[in-house]
């Protein structure tokens, strides 16, 4: 989605989002600030991925992130 927010659907059928602002200062997420790297995400071995073997852990994912449903 826009603004640097995934919308995420979880094995247990909650939809839920994540701010990605909030980790963009942390190396090695700083580079995804770049708006074209951030919108390469892709779900890979059950989690979100970016290039540059960039990735966040499915568990910080759906405990940092905001029930939609």
């Amino acid at each position: 989605m826009d603004d640097y927010i995934l919308k995420l659907t979880f094995e247990n059928g909650e939809i839920r989002e994540f701010d990605c602002k909030q980790i963009l200062n942390e190396k090695p997420f700083d580079s995804l600030a770049n708006d074209f790297i951030f919108k390469q995400a892709r779900i890979e071995y059950g989690t979100v991925v970016w290039p540059n073997e960039i990735d966040i852990a499915p568990e910080t994912l759906y405990l940092d992130s905001t029930a939609l449903s």
